[in-house]
């Protein structure tokens, strides 16, 4: 049923309303108030959205007045009953995109071989796709620094290096070697910036080619980065290209533009939308776990998997279980020193503690307006870390301010206010009795939040500044574990000299060798990277340095980011410390970091020392950034930047001095740590609307010369090339019929992997850089690739070949089938010990199906369909955990593998299961929603596993063998 049908062909057509003003043309819309139901405003803000969507939407087929009706009832039906969603929008990132656009054209060719129009497979739902996860970061800065008086201010003399050489200036590489392109920079380097200030003057720096070790000048290095992130990229690029060519209702935001979050924050989000005739309020599903932030300025949006978003951008509605929804009170004062992310990780713990999984998290009370625009997304965008579905805050004052500097006009703006309080939707904290009803209500009082960290292995694991030092002294003596290295007493005090550019230096353990300022999700908020500039530009002018092997890298989210860091002047100083623009997208967070000196790594390894990273990002799950960095902290940004200054994280920055100044007097962090009041004041005065007219400017050009130069097929097919390593047409159509299988029990299975508890999608599926002895190494040598071309799992997400045998390839899996860490696992009739792929390939030669045997939070992390995709295309059949995260959950229903859990007190452990047993699970052919099912081993044993399918929709993606085919089959009637 089209929206602009006459009114009485909607069953809801008697709550169409009109607003009306001089600024604008009439305007129509649902209007939920006219239900004239009292329920209506006590229902929470982010409730009131799925039900205005469920009113425009409601088909009698998709939509139905029923789920309405449940919505409207919500304090009686949460948590008992499913209900469907229909976003407005969908977002897309190229990792997670990739693999959805090669389905849909799989899925045109499929349809093509049944006689089908292949035309028909678009997205229905309107779909963004950014290209910005695939940069590397081949170039860095490598800050050249003097431990005494940087300058000699009489005579002008230059910078010099540790061991006393001049800083060369337009020096430059010239040389060859296979796999190098051209030269690594021009003739000379650009004259130094005009940084001069307390006797310091600011000047380029050389970068080091990762080919030669020669110097690059400064300014290349961003270009150099996207010069070989363009080229390594092509064939991808040129994929994409085709999709917005060839697919209707899809924009796809070339490289170079920004990362996917910051471009619907800054751009995409629209608050208000416009289509077939009504107004709407935004909301958006996104294949990222990080779409969260978006709730941060009242638009209703979180993360699903590739395999979910192909069904939305189909015209499927999202289901849902009605949320419970968690209002989240706010009182208290910030404290000056609390920086958007200690607030973050503040939150996150409490929530965390308060057991919020699967839930709605709704933010109100007295303290909510101290948050500013950017403060709220930074806070929405960690609900994944507390397991919430979302973080919602709604648009009231504060948001409208940023609106108005940012994506709104003003006739827009008065759109937005006048329809938002037509249907209730605007905040106000004045009146009380306004207050919505939630499940529950959990209090945090903002005083008490003081700066933290969060480590060395996990975002939740949080220690405040102060207590750094015993804290991680505490972990070298606590055994291996989430808060553990073992380190025996004796060998705490290791100290490894190693020689890195003719300049002597030690390392032990908690010394800092990554050190990286990004700016993409918890750090978009400008107060916290200004505050890392200003502490920057205090510690150069205090005379305080950044040894020079630490690897020291600045990813801002957005052009946004380098535009107001230059504006305020702050940049230059940032250089000074080494922490050089390196380009735009995913870096660091998702393993690309570039590979630190040898001698490093070598000392390392002489020590066998508890190497430290420090990052402002919101991923660092052990063994991510390098494998030799066993210990990682998520700090903000200005703590970045001191750690990389102290050169250690074994240090009370509270009593302890930074370093020593030129006069040998102790500089300490408060010392540098700017105040509030100069944070906010530079904000004030650079965060301005003209870095979001930039940003328009730069997506109304189109992409950058190269985009446009790339040629792709004009075809409604993809020209699939059988010799591309990065798109291959995947096999989950491969034995497509138009009538669906009965469901078939899973007959004496053996277990690929037998885990333990908290496994998460990067040891599922790795997102980072492709090992040399891995499985997914041997396939790309196969087809004559070296090492240098792997790239990484990440931008290899449209080759099946590459995931397939990519999959649990993580070096940090924990399979007890064999007992040690590795991606290997036991083939149990032959007794070898194998690659996962080579035991699966056996497995699945013989004809066995398979399952995987797991503890708590099976899946848990960053959102990943190839986590599911990569064990249905192994053989897998079943995972039986004892707990699943949501969201991966939901991507096994949707590639047809049945998640089973362990009923309550119950584990593998318990049963007395060794794993080497083979096990049948009996389906019946009338499966029902959380049935429970008879697992019978081998051995005799026989329990009850909980089938975690939610609702009749995932009961039909399973009987179908997935969305996908469920989709075509759609098209195929």
């Amino acid at each position: 049923m089209a929206l602009g049908s006459p009114q009485h062909e909607h069953p809801f057509g008697h709550l169409i309303d009109t607003l009306r003003r001089e600024q604008y043309e009439e305007l129509r819309y649902f209007n939920p108030q006219k239900l004239s139901d009292d329920r209506y405003e006590k229902l929470p803000f982010c409730i009131r959205v799925l039900l205005e969507s469920a009113i425009r939407k409601c088909d009698g087929f998709y939509v139905k007045m029923e789920d309405v009706s449940n919505i409207l009832d919500w304090q009686m039906q949460q948590n008992r009953t499913e209900v469907v969603f229909s976003p407005a929008r969908v977002l897309l990132q190229d990792f997670t995109g990739i693999p959805a656009m090669v389905d849909l054209a799989a899925m045109r060719d499929a349809l093509a071989k049944q006689g089908v129009d292949p035309n028909l497979v678009n997205p229905r739902c309107p779909t963004d796709l950014i290209v910005d996860h695939s940069l590397q970061i081949d170039y860095s800065k490598c800050a050249i620094q003097s431990p005494s008086n940087p300058v000699d201010e009489s005579h002008g003399a230059a910078v010099r290096s540790p061991a006393g050489r001049p800083s060369p200036r337009g020096s430059h590489c010239t040389g060859q070697r296979p796999g190098h392109r051209g030269s690594c920079s021009k003739a000379s380097c650009s004259d130094a910036p005009t940084g001069r200030t307390a006797a310091v003057q600011i000047e380029n720096t050389p970068l080091l080619c990762p080919f030669h070790l020669q110097p690059v000048s400064e300014p290349e290095t961003m270009i150099r980065n996207q010069e070989m992130e363009l080229t390594r990229n092509k064939e991808r690029l040129q994929f994409f290209k085709w999709c917005s060519k060839a697919f209707k209702n899809i924009n796809v935001v070339p490289p170079d533009i920004n990362t996917v979050h910051q471009v619907n924050l800054e751009y995409l989000c629209q608050v208000v939308q416009e289509g077939e005739g009504f107004i709407y309020p935004d909301s958006v599903v996104g294949t990222d776990s990080h779409t969260t932030m978006i709730n941060g300025l009242g638009i209703l949006g979180w993360g699903v998997g590739g395999i979910e978003s192909e069904a939305v951008m189909l015209g499927q509605p999202v289901s849902l279980t009605l949320p419970q929804v968690v209002g989240c009170k706010l009182v208290g004062t910030i404290s000056p020193l609390a920086t958007s992310i200690d607030i973050v990780l503040g939150i996150t713990k409490h929530l965390r503690q308060a057991g919020i999984g699967g839930k709605f998290v709704e933010f109100f009370g007295p303290g909510v307006p101290q948050l500013s625009a950017p403060d709220r997304t930074t806070i929405a965008n960690m609900c994944p870390e507390y397991s919430a579905t979302v973080s919602f805050f709604p648009v009231d004052d504060i948001t409208l301010q940023h609106f108005k500097h940012t994506i709104c006009s003003e006739e827009k703006l008065v759109v937005l206010e006048d329809y938002l309080k037509a249907i209730k939707l605007f905040r106000t904290y004045g009146d009380q009795s306004e207050e919505p009803q939630y499940s529950q209500v959990i209090e945090m009082n903002l005083s008490s939040i003081v700066p933290h960290v969060s480590g060395p292995k996990r975002p939740q694991d949080r220690v405040a500044v102060t207590c750094m030092k015993e804290d991680f002294i505490n972990c070298l003596n606590e055994k291996v574990g989430f808060k553990g290295f073992h380190i025996s007493k004796d060998k705490q005090a290791t100290l490894v000299p190693f020689l890195h550019e003719g300049a002597e230096y030690n390392l032990s353990h908690g010394s800092v060798v990554i050190a990286a300022v990004i700016s993409c999700t918890n750090n978009c908020n400008p107060s916290v990277m200004l505050a890392a500039g200003l502490l920057a530009k205090k510690a150069v002018e205090a005379g305080l340095t950044v040894k020079p092997y630490i690897r020291t890298s600045l990813v801002p989210g957005s052009g946004t980011v380098t535009h107001y860091l230059n504006t305020s002047g702050v940049l230059p100083f940032l250089r000074k410390l080494g922490f050089e623009v390196v380009g735009y997208g995913c870096a660091t967070c998702v393993g690309n970091t570039a590979p630190l000196p040898e001698s490093v790594v070598d000392a390392i390894k002489q020590g066998d020392l508890v190497a430290c990273g420090v990052l402002s990002g919101n991923r660092h799950l052990e063994g991510r950034l390098c494998d030799c960095v066993r210990a990682n902290y998520l700090a903000s940004p200005p703590l970045v930047v001191a750690y990389a200054i102290a050169g250690t994280v074994s240090i009370n920055l509270e009593t302890e001095p930074l370093g020593v100044n030129s006069e040998g007097k102790d500089v300490y962090l408060r010392d540098i740590w700017p105040s509030k009041e100069e944070v906010n004041h530079t904000e004030e005065n650079i965060v301005i609307a003209s870095m979001f007219k930039e940003l328009k400017n730069r997506m109304e050009q189109k992409g950058s010369t190269f985009w446009n130069s790339l040629d792709s097929a004009e075809s409604a097919l993809f020209p699939w090339d059988p010799k591309s390593t990065y798109i291959r047409c995947p096999s989950f159509f491969s034995k497509l019929t138009k009538e669906m299988c009965a469901p078939q029990s899973i007959d004496s299975a053996y277990p690929l992997l037998f885990l333990g508890d908290k496994v998460t999608t990067d040891h599922i599926s790795p997102a980072g850089s492709i090992a040399r002895v891995s499985a997914a190494a041997k396939y790309l040598q196969s087809k004559r690739l070296t090492p240098r071309e792997f790239n990484s799992y990440g931008a290899r997400r449209g080759n099946d070949a590459v995931m397939t045998r990519g999959t649990f390839a993580s070096i940090k899996l924990q399979n007890r089938l064999i007992g040690k860490t590795g991606p290997k696992t036991l083939h149990i009739p032959t007794g070898q010990t194998l690659d996962v792929f080579e035991a699966a390939e056996r497995y699945q030669r013989d004809g066995v199906p398979l399952i995987i045997l797991a503890g708590k939070e099976y899946g848990s992390g960053s959102s990943r369909d190839w986590a599911a995709k990569g064990p249905y295309l192994l053989g897998v059949r079943a995972v039986i955990a004892e707990s699943f995260e949501k969201i991966h959950k939901n991507h096994l229903v949707g590639m047809g593998i049945a998640p089973l859990q362990f009923l309550p007190g119950q584990n593998a452990d318990s049963l007395e299961l060794c794993g080497k047993e083979r096990f049948t699970i009996n389906i019946p052919q009338e499966l029902t929603p959380r049935q429970q099912l008879t697992v019978q081993t081998s051995t005799g044993k026989s329990f009850s596993v909980m089938a975690l399918f939610e609702n009749d929709m995932d009961v039909a993606f399973f009987r179908h063998g997935g969305i996908l085919k469920y989709v075509a089959r759609s098209l195929l009637l």
